[in-house]
C-alpha cells in the first residue's frame, strides 16, 4: 500500500527456553506534506469549522430583482417637482396669512371711525315724498298696447345740521300698477347740503304694453272713484358727507305707496307714503 511503511520488529528471549519471533505491523496515517494535493484539500476544508452567525442575529437574502425604489420610478420626477413646489406654498400661505390680517385690520379700524362717527354727529337718513305726477299715454278706451309717459317729482329731505348727502350716478326710478311695470328712468346725481330741501325730477317710460281686458275695466273703475293706486321705486348711489371727509358707498332704496285721483296730465297726488333704507352696497 501507498504510504504505508512495515516495520518487522524480532524479539529474542535467551531463556533457554523458547524464542519467540513476533510481527509488529504499523500503519502511519497519510501526512499532510504528501504531494497527493487533492486529498491535502480535502483535510484542510474538512478540518475547518463553519461560520455561523451569533445568537440573535440573522442573515437575510434579497433577490436583488425584488428591491423597490422609494418613491417609484414612475413617480419620481413628480415627487421632485413637489418638493421643489414646497417653500412656494409655505411664501404664498404666508402672503394670504399677511392679507388677511391687513384686511381684518382695515375693517377694525373701518368700523371703530363709523361708530365714532355715529356717535358724534348722530346722521338721519334723508326723508322722501312723492310731490307730483303727470301721466300720458295711457288710453283705456283702446284695446291697443299703451306707452306712458309718466313725470314725477320727488322732495329730498335734509334735517342734519352737521351731515350732508351726496347722490351717485346710476340710479333707477321705476313706476308699478298691480305689479305691471308703466315707466323707469334716472334721477339727475346731487349733492345736498346741510338743513335742505331739494326736488328731483324725471321722466319714467315704457312702450307697447298690452293691458288686459280686466285691467283696463278696473283702472276706468278706480279712475271713477277718484283713487289709483301707483307703487314708486327708487335705489341710489349714496354717501354721507361730513365736512370734507365723505363715508363709502352706500345704496339708499325708495319704496312709495302713491294714489292719484286719475290718469291724465293734470293728476293729483290723492295720498302717498314713502320708507327710506340704507344698505352697503
Amino acid at each position: 500500500m501507498a504510504g504505508v511503511n512495515t516495520q518487522k520488529m524480532t524479539g529474542e528471549i535467551n531463556s533457554g527456553e523458547f524464542v519467540t519471533n513476533k510481527v509488529v505491523h504499523r500503519t502511519m496515517r497519510p501526512s499532510i506534506d504528501t504531494n497527493d494535493s487533492t486529498s491535502s484539500r480535502y483535510s484542510i476544508d474538512s478540518q475547518k469549522p463553519r461560520l455561523r452567525p451569533p445568537p440573535g442575529t440573522y442573515v437575510i437574502e434579497i433577490p436583488k430583482e425584488v428591491i423597490f425604489r422609494e418613491p417609484p420610478p414612475e413617480n419620481a420626477q413628480r415627487y421632485e417637482c413637489l418638493s421643489r413646489q414646497k417653500p412656494n406654498r409655505s411664501g404664498c400661505r404666508r402672503c394670504c396669512c399677511y392679507s388677511l390680517a391687513v384686511v381684518l385690520l382695515l375693517f377694525v379700524l373701518v368700523t371703530l371711525v363709523a361708530g365714532i362717527i355715529y356717535l358724534v354727529y348722530q346722521p338721519q337718513k334723508p326723508r322722501f315724498s312723492v310731490t307730483g305726477v303727470s301721466v300720458a299715454g295711457i288710453n283705456l278706451t283702446s284695446s291697443s298696447p299703451v306707452t306712458p309717459v309718466i313725470k314725477i317729482k320727488v322732495r329730498s329731505q335734509n334735517h342734519n345740521g352737521k351731515v350732508g348727502f351726496i347722490y351717485g350716478k346710476g340710479n333707477e326710478a321705476e313706476l308699478f300698477y298691480d305689479g305691471i311695470k308703466l315707466g323707469n328712468g334716472e334721477f339727475t346725481a346731487f349733492e345736498q347740503p346741510v338743513k335742505n330741501v331739494t326736488v328731483m325730477r324725471t321722466v319714467l317710460k315704457r312702450s307697447s304694453i298690452q293691458l288686459t281686458s280686466s285691467s283696463r275695466e278696473e283702472l276706468e273703475e278706480l279712475q271713477k272713484k277718484g283713487k289709483v293706486p301707483f307703487v314708486f321705486g327708487m335705489e341710489a348711489p349714496f354717501k354721507f358727507k361730513i365736512g370734507i371727509i365723505t363715508t363709502w358707498k352706500m345704496t339708499v332704496t325708495v319704496y312709495c305707496k302713491v294714489t292719484l285721483d286719475k290718469l291724465t296730465a293734470s293728476a293729483t297726488v290723492v295720498t302717498e307714503n314713502c320708507d327710506t333704507g340704507l344698505s352697503l352696497l
